[in-house]
């Protein structure tokens, strides 16, 4: 008996595989335009971009993978689950900005209502993600501990 996915080279991996490619390479597209463009978001296009790749094209995730500045940002968060404090600030900044500008230009009032509701709960998930990797804890004792001292007697 075997446990775990099909294999790749099943008949459905290789018909979507151009699909997964296509989007993977239309995110990568909008990340790196996110870069320059403050209101459209880096890190969550370069994340979709890594996980279609993943699924369509091997090369093109280890590529990403070993890309100096995409790479590190998508090892973090699958090691860690993290997002980088820069990141962080940026992401919030940006929604900020985009419901000043919505509010400001007059978008409708159920825009308005959806962006009030989805735009606070998507800050409060990125802003309560850890800011990159945890050290590791040690269990084995130190060669120099610092304990607390023990607070002076009463008298």
């Amino acid at each position: 008996m075997t446990t775990g996915a099909a294999p790749r080279a099943c008949y459905g991996w290789i018909m979507f595989r151009p699909l997964w490619i296509l989007l993977g390479c239309t995110s990568l597209v909008l990340g790196i335009i996110g870069i320059v463009l403050p209101l459209l978001p880096t890190t969550p296009f370069v994340l979709l971009a890594a996980w279609a790749f993943a699924n369509g094209s091997p090369r093109l995730h280890a590529w990403l993978l070993a890309h100096r500045s995409f790479g590190p940002l998508i090892t973090n968060w699958q090691a860690h689950g993290a997002i980088a404090p820069r990141a962080k600030l940026l992401a919030v900044a940006s929604m900020a900005g985009v419901f000043a500008a919505s509010w400001l230009a007059g978008a409708p009032e159920r825009v308005i209502i959806i962006q009030a509701v989805i735009l606070p709960a998507t800050a409060l998930f990125i802003l309560t993600r850890p800011g990159g990797p945890r050290p590791p804890i040690s269990l084995a004792p130190s060669s120099n501990p610092q304990r607390p001292t023990d607070p002076p007697p009463r008298q």
